[in-house]
């Protein structure tokens, strides 16, 4: 049974910084393209970064570039998300999963709250 566990979150004030973690098991985290994703309140969930399988490529999107970094422990089972220069507009529940998601899968989130 696949388990998507998140962890890390907190809140922090603008310009701040947070490492957020994902635990992964009943898969091989290695074999799958991952990525993170966030909802804010009252929006649709959106992607935030991906890393694929093999060579570990990784993808953002404008919202993030530069400021979050995705990586991947495989031996551990465990994917990371380095988030930088932190926005009020980053304000979210964040997500890990598959890319693309598995619908069945969502974990409960981490809670990352930007705020002075």
């Amino acid at each position: 049974q696949v388990q998507l566990v998140e962890s890390g979150g907190g809140s922090v004030q603008p310009g701040g910084s947070l490492t957020l973690s994902c635990a992964s098991s009943g898969f091989t985290l290695a074999h799958y393209t991952v990525g993170w994703w966030r909802q804010a309140p009252g929006k649709e969930r959106e992607g935030v970064s991906c890393i694929s399988r093999g060579d570990d490529s990784t993808y953002y999107p404008d919202s993030v570039k530069g400021r979050f970094t995705i990586s991947r422990d495989n031996a551990k089972g465990t994917m990371y998300l380095e988030m930088s220069s932190l926005k009020p507009e980053d304000t979210a529940v964040y997500y890990c999963n598959a890319d693309p998601p598995w619908s069945n899968s969502w974990g409960q989130g981490t809670q990352v709250t930007v705020s002075s």
